[in-house]
């Protein structure tokens, strides 16, 4: 008698979390230390703008848009050491939040033991990881909040959710746009919740307002506009086109195979990575090609990348088994 296959989408009941949080931050620790507050594009700006807030340097060093992406910045600048040091150790906790985030969405999707590891491999073991988190950048940050977003929303919670977008805005104005997501989401599915989100764009927009008219106000602003020149003259970028692909090489194909045989519940993160994906687009086709383009946009891709090989959805297996152990994901 053939024996029938089991729900490929259980959530594992048992999980050692102190092992699998200490194994990223090892591992992403071992990957960092080599390149640990190196520099890059942007680097010296954000340095700039957290040696300001330590009152270490002028207003007159600081640049738009980076001086107004003050929340990491300000933590870097509130930690003791140099400020290249303080960046990149921030950027390792962020890089192994990101991981435990990616496999806690994992699990809590049902993935898998395997699936739920590899989601955060792929955060650790990446060209991102190796040479932009060591650097006096924001994208760690960012990404780390985006994760947490997307934690909340294939979670259902829509409190979480408005508390990271909230936070990512603070690290970086273009996550303005998770909470624009969230409400559209939100009057969409005609679900409670309207007011906080209305209530959480207005504070995301008051920030921003805030920091560009008292906090940081007078910069001069940079323009930018796409054309074919500048598109020419970025295609020409060797470097900036081999480090797109160095990151966009394993997590973009299997995001783009696994898109097919995702489960239903991972639907709303398709809007959300059309979204997420214009600013940096439009960022790329104006001053430069790099790998952060992709990077910023892991936590919409690797829900997708770790569905890959799973079995067509059924009516015989759902696309979740429900398990009253799963909060413990």
């Amino acid at each position: 008698m053939a024996r029938t296959s089991g729900n490929v989408y259980r959530i594992p009941r048992r999980f050692n979390w102190p092992y699998v949080i200490g194994g990223f931050a090892i591992l992403s620790l071992a990957l960092m230390l080599w390149r640990w507050g190196g520099t890059v594009e942007d680097a010296l700006a954000y340095s700039d703008t957290a040696r300001w807030l330590r009152g270490e340097s002028s207003k007159q060093a600081l640049r738009a848009p980076f001086a107004y992406r003050l929340a990491v910045p300000a933590l870097a600048a509130m930690l003791p050491g140099a400020v290249h040091n303080t960046f990149a150790a921030l950027n390792w906790i962020f890089v192994t939040a990101t991981a435990c985030l990616a496999t806690a969405s994992a699990r809590r999707m049902g993935f898998g033991t395997r699936r739920a590891l590899a989601a955060g491999l792929l955060v650790v073991l990446s060209l991102p990881t190796v040479w932009f988190a060591p650097c006096a950048l924001v994208d760690p940050g960012a990404v780390c909040m985006r994760m947490l977003f997307v934690f909340a929303v294939l979670t259902g919670q829509a409190h979480l959710a408005l508390a990271a977008g909230l936070a990512a805005t603070a690290i970086c104005d273009d996550n303005i746009l998770l909470l624009g997501w969230l409400l559209g989401w939100t009057l969409y599915r005609r679900q409670r919740g309207v007011a906080p989100c209305l209530a959480g764009l207005a504070a995301a927009a008051g920030w921003l307002v805030a920091v560009r008219g008292w906090i940081v106000p007078g910069l001069p602003h940079a323009a930018w506009s796409p054309g074919f020149a500048a598109v020419r003259a970025l295609l020409g970028d060797t470097r900036g086109l081999l480090s797109l692909a160095g990151c966009a090489g394993v997590v973009l194909p299997l995001a783009l195979a696994g898109l097919w045989r995702a489960p239903a519940r991972i639907a709303p993160i398709k809007s959300l990575l059309a979204l997420m994906a214009l600013p940096p687009l439009y960022a790329a086709l104006c001053v430069r090609v790099e790998g952060r383009v992709v990077w910023g946009v892991y936590p919409f891709l690797i829900p997708f990348a770790v569905a890959l090989g799973l079995p067509r959805r059924t009516q015989a297996v759902p696309d979740v088994r429900p398990l009253r152990t799963s909060r413990r994901a």
